[in-house]
C-alpha cells in the first residue's frame, strides 16, 4: 500500500477548498486520507482554537466527500500546530494511502498511527506518560510494518496539555500535577520526546528526575505538540520500508541551533536526494514537499557565541521569536515558506535545536 503526499495552502483559518480539490482531482479519494499535519495561524499558545477550526473543517470534507463513518473519520490523526511568526505559510500536509505497490529493491514512505492510552492530569511530565506514549510509538511502528527503529525517521504527536479544569479533576481524584498550565505545554511535548526516543532506543527509561530537567537526553525524531483537543497521546509515525511503494521517500537530521541550515540540507539528503556541497534552493529541483522541524530558544540565551534576547523580551514570546527565526531558516533553504515549524522542543534534538525531517519525491 503506496502513500502519496499533498501539501495544501490554508487561505484562512477554515479553508478547506484546497483539500477538496485535490480529492475532486483524483489525487486521493477522501476514504484514503490517513492523516494530516498542518500549520494554523494562531498564538500557538493554550487558547489557540485555530486548531480546533482547521480541524472541523478538514474533517467536514472527509464527511462530505467520503463515506466513512463519523466515528471514522473522527479517528483519523489530524495533527495541527498553532502559529505561522514570520513568513511561514499556513498549509496542511495530507498523506493517503492507496494501493499501489512496489519492487522490494525500493524503500518508500511508508505511515503507522496509533494512540495511546488515556493521559491523566497527573500522567503529564511523570514517568507513566513517557510508558504510555513508548507503548504506542511501537504499536505505531508495527501498524507501518517496521521493523528496525532505524527506518523510523519522523514521529508526529499530539497530546493533551493542562487547563485549570484537568488540574481541579486531579485534585479531586487525590492527586497533584507536575507543572502548571502555561507550562504544560512545554512538558507535555517534552515528556512525550522521552517516550518516543524510549521505544526507538534512542535514550533509557529516564528516572522521574531526569524528565524535563536533563536535556542532554533527546530524540532525533521526534515532533511533539499538544492541545486541548485530547486526552490520549495521537501518534503518526513517518519511516522507509522496502516494497511500499509509491514515490516518497523520508529523512531526517537535526538542526545544532536556529542558523543551521545545512541540517534542513542533511535531512534531505538523508531522505535520499544527492545535493551539492554548498546546496541552494535551486538544487533541489521542486523534489521536496515539504521539511518538518521543531525549535526553541537556547536556555543559554547565547547563539553562535552572541548575546539572545528571546528569553527576556516581555513583549513578545520566546516561542515566536524562535518560530519566525527557524521559519525563516527553513524557508530560505527550500525556496518555500509553507514549512512545519513548531516551538517547545524539550527532549526533541539538541538544546537550542531541533530534529528537521523531509519528505521527498524519489520518482517513480
Amino acid at each position: 500500500m503506496a502513500i502519496e503526499v499533498a501539501k495544501i495552502e490554508l487561505r484562512s483559518v477554515q479553508d478547506a477548498s484546497g483539500f477538496a480539490a485535490c480529492i475532486r482531482a483524483g489525487q486521493f479519494t477522501a476514504d484514503q486520507v490517513i492523516a494530516v499535519i498542518g500549520k494554523t495561524e494562531g498564538n500557538g499558545g493554550v487558547n489557540d482554537f485555530t486548531r480546533i477550526l482547521a480541524d472541523q473543517a478538514y474533517r467536514a470534507v472527509l464527511h462530505r466527500h467520503g463515506k466513512r463513518s463519523a466515528e471514522e473519520v473522527a479517528a483519523i490523526p489530524m495533527v495541527w500546530s498553532g502559529g505561522c511568526d514570520g513568513v511561514i505559510t499556513p498549509h496542511a500536509t495530507v498523506f493517503a494511502r492507496n494501493d499501489r505497490t512496489g519492487p522490494a529493491a525500493k524503500t518508500r514512505l511508508t505511515i503507522g498511527t496509533a494512540m495511546s492510552a488515556e493521559l491523566f492530569p497527573e500522567d503529564i511530565g511523570r514517568p507513566a506518560m513517557v510508558e504510555k506514549v513508548a507503548a504506542a510509538v511501537q504499536a505505531a511502528m508495527k501498524d507501518a510494518g517496521i521493523d528496525d527503529p532505524k527506518d523510523v525517521h519522523y514521529v508526529q504527536t499530539k497530546t493533551p496539555l493542562l487547563t485549570i479544569d484537568m488540574v481541579r479533576e486531579a485534585h479531586r481524584n487525590g492527586h497533584d500535577v507536575a507543572c502548571e498550565v502555561h507550562e504544560s505545554m512545554g512538558v507535555s511535548n517534552g515528556t512525550t520526546a522521552l517516550g518516543i526516543a524510549v521505544a526507538l532506543g534512542e535514550v533509557a527509561m529516564p528516572r522521574a528526575e531526569q524528565i524535563c530537567r536533563d536535556l542532554d537526553l533527546y530524540s532525533s525524531v521526534a515532533s511533539c505538540s499538544s492541545g486541548v483537543e485530547l486526552t490520549q497521546a495521537q501518534i503518526v509515525l513517518l519511516g522507509n520500508r522496502a516494497g511500499a511503494g509509491g514515490r516518497y521517500r523520508i529523512g531526517h537530521s537535526v538542526m545544532k541551533d536556529a542558523l543551521d541550515i545545512d541540517g534542513v540540507y542533511d535531512s534531505i539528503r538523508n531522505a535520499g536526494l544527492e545535493l551539492p556541497a554548498r546546496p541552494r534552493a535551486e538544487d533541489l529541483a521542486g523534489r521536496v514537499v515539504n521539511c518538518f522541524m521543531k525549535c526553541e530558544a537556547d536556555r543559554r540565551g547565547t547563539l553562535r557565541g552572541r548575546r539572545q534576547i528571546m528569553l527576556d523580551d516581555s513583549d513578545v514570546p520566546w516561542h515566536r521569536h524562535a518560530k519566525a527565526a527557524v521559519g525563516g531558516v527553513a524557508a530560505a533553504a527550500i525556496g518555500d515558506p509553507a514549512v512545519f515549524v513548531s516551538v517547545d522542543a524539550m527532549h526533541q534534538g539538541p538544546q537550542g535545536g531541533g530534529p528537521c525531517i523531509a519528505i521527498v519525491d524519489a520518482g517513480e
